[in-house]
């Protein structure tokens, strides 16, 4: 191994390329890790509020699931079985089918893709073209549904869609919820799809985030959602909801859109189903839409047997008895209370907005943001920034966390911002108590 100070010195290796993102966000060398905490090369232990961009709901090498994981690879068990029938897929299937699925009332057939949320997105966005035998899908600002072309093609994210070079075509882009201040979305989709003269061809499919994590933590209401699925079956346009994200718990029950009594066609999961930072990647479909002819959307990495033993374990830790729904709520009450004293606090906090596990806090300007989430680092707490501008701070700790830790961490962006927001008005950053 090389010279732990060597790596520590230089936390960027020549070889990589500069397309990296995230260490340039966090420059040291992480090395070891444990619940809501990571521990770099020299030492230094941060408090996670970042949990690998939603893919860590339940923290870092969670027990239980560290112990299903060790005694599956001890055995020599399968770990890469293409898309074949393995003991690790069908406990998988049954634990999900009889803990997830049937307590909801639900029932959908589940697809294995490729491993990653993106490959989930380009098989639904598939899998609606080829039911409907049509082109188009709807989409909204300030979307993120990945990075990968036909997901690129339903991503607002202006910085994204300039990488490509290459025609992003087949989507009508309409405002999300709130983001062109009194229009309504709904009256405008009603007076555009499905109108003779209109220009807009019938779509496919509708795909929404229910809370738009990377677009600014915006949240869709009850009326909003509910609005959108009932166009969608006047027009016979398949609904497919982005819950790779907002999934596992992330807004506090495992979907996202549970609270708001609407039936998405397809769901795409990802990020935390594993919940052991191990990629894998479902897509749920209603029976009636499982029209693939076999192996006709393949992939090698469609079986990832050891993410089926993790995602197994973690159902049966963390939703057998709703401890994470359970911890999601606390949360979200204790974010409340943070959240008016952070308010009252500054003028220049713009909104902070959220459900669950999931919250904005909204500044007047992105250096502003930046500057808090730096300062936050130097602090020993991971924070990032999210929305167009990268003006919104992105609280996402762990689903479950200790109440004394997650305080630490909020204790920690409370006083970085006070500092940030009012620089030499005080003599140091004023503590605001959650109490």
């Amino acid at each position: 191994m090389p010279n732990a100070h060597s790596i520590a010195a230089n936390p960027h290796h020549p070889g990589e390329s500069s397309v990296r993102s995230y260490s340039r966000t966090f420059p040291v060398v992480f090395d070891r890790a444990r619940g809501p905490y990571l521990e770099c090369i020299s030492g230094e232990t941060y408090i996670d509020f970042f949990c690998g961009a939603g893919s860590l709901n339940y923290g870092h090498n969670a027990t239980e699931l560290k112990e299903a994981v060790a005694r599956y690879l001890a055995e020599d068990r399968i770990l890469h079985g293409m898309d074949m029938m393995t003991a690790a897929k069908f406990e998988f299937l049954e634990v999900f089918a009889s803990q997830i699925l049937a307590p909801r009332n639900m029932d959908y057939r589940l697809q294995f893709c490729g491993p990653t949320g993106t490959n989930a997105v380009e098989a639904a966005l598939k899998l609606a073209r080829k039911i409907k035998k049509r082109r188009h899908v709807i989409a909204f600002s300030n979307a993120f549904h990945g990075v990968s072309m036909g997901s690129l093609a339903v991503t607002a994210s202006a910085k994204k869609r300039s990488g490509s070079h290459l025609p992003l075509r087949d989507t009508y882009f309409f405002p999300y919820e709130g983001f062109a201040g009194g229009i309504d979305t709904l009256d405008l989709l009603e007076s555009c799809i499905g109108r003779a003269g209109s220009g807009y061809e019938l779509p496919a499919a509708l795909i929404i985030e229910t809370v738009q994590g990377e677009g600014g933590v915006n949240i869709g209401s009850q009326a909003f959602l509910q609005g959108i699925a009932a166009f969608c079956r006047r027009h016979d346009i398949l609904l497919i909801v982005d819950d790779i994200q907002m999934g596992c718990g992330r807004t506090g029950p495992f979907f996202s859109f549970e609270r708001f009594g609407i039936e998405p066609d397809i769901i795409c999961l990802s990020k935390s189903l594993s919940g052991f930072g191990l990629p894998f990647s479902l897509v749920l479909m209603k029976p009636e839409l499982d029209i693939w002819q076999p192996g006709e959307h393949a992939g090698t990495f469609r079986g990832n047997n050891l993410a089926f033993v993790a995602a197994t374990q973690a159902i049966r830790t963390f939703w057998s008895d709703g401890r994470a729904s359970r911890s999601a709520a606390a949360i979200e009450t204790s974010m409340r209370s943070w959240g008016a004293r952070l308010r009252q606090a500054h003028g220049e906090i713009r909104d902070i907005r959220g459900r669950g596990a999931i919250w904005g806090v909204e500044l007047d300007t992105p250096g502003r943001a930046s500057a808090i989430t730096r300062l936050c680092f130097e602090h020993n707490l991971l924070i990032d920034t999210c929305g167009p501008s990268g003006s919104v701070i992105k609280v996402m700790p762990p689903v479950v966390i200790e109440e004394e830790i997650f305080n630490h961490g909020m204790q920690i962006l409370a006083d970085c911002t006070e500092t940030v927001l009012h620089a030499g008005k005080t003599e140091g950053p004023a503590c605001i108590s959650a109490s």
